[in-house]
């Protein structure tokens, strides 16, 4: 959602998109999402991808470093500006603002205090489509590991959880929408506990005739 925001804002141009894969794992840190899909998502979106690698169990001061240095190599080219999806958490924002301002660059956040609600409605209703591929089950049942966000996912969410997971309630793989050229054909897999988190891996299909399979 920040990224279409941000491409429909005539004051920026996106070049590039910023993750970070866990070594060994060949998976994007924290969700989980295998390398082989990232790098289809991005191929659709038709942007590069920077990936920056990191240990499992990275500390910090790792993060931090590695993160630097990619930055840096962005500023060398020129940008000034990253963007991020962050909603309403205030130390979140504070903390990117800080460590850009390190580098004299700038964070921004298109996105910002949007109301989550509308903006999950906005997401059904815009026809972006996802999978909830990380849960932490001590905010969401690990139930919801493997479902589609569609309407019926939002309407069974519990009371207090944020309906876009922005307190870490849930993490998710998109992978259709205005912002692709093409649907991502992918298919739910395992669901593992691991970490203290639960994990839903959802799996390349390689037909192009082939849609999801979300087990809804």
């Amino acid at each position: 959602m920040a990224l279409h925001a941000l491409r429909h804002n005539p004051e920026f141009e996106v070049i590039a998109l910023l993750t970070t894969v866990t070594e060994g794992y060949d998976r994007i840190s924290m969700h989980g999402v295998r390398r082989e899909l990232l790098h289809r998502q991005a191929e659709s979106i038709g942007l590069p991808v920077e990936e920056v690698l990191i240990p499992p169990q990275c500390v910090n001061a790792v993060y931090e470093a590695r993160m630097g240095e990619a930055v840096l190599r962005f500023r060398e080219h020129g940008v000034r500006h990253v963007g991020f999806g962050d909603i309403f958490l205030e130390d979140l924002r504070a903390y990117r603002e800080q460590k850009l301002l390190a580098a004299e660059m700038t964070a921004i956040f298109p996105i910002w205090k949007a109301d989550t609600r509308e903006l999950a409605a906005r997401f059904v209703r815009d026809k972006f489509r996802a999978i909830a591929v990380c849960i932490d089950p001590r905010r969401l049942d690990k139930s919801f590991a493997g479902r589609e966000l569609d309407e019926t996912f939002f309407r069974d969410l519990p009371a207090g959880v944020d309906p876009c997971g922005e307190n870490g309630e849930f993490h998710t793989f998109v992978f259709s929408g205005p912002i692709f050229q093409a649907a991502i054909p992918v298919q739910v897999g395992t669901v593992v506990e691991r970490d203290a988190f639960v994990f839903c891996d959802v799996l390349p299909v390689r037909n192009a005739d082939a849609g999801v399979d979300s087990r809804d």
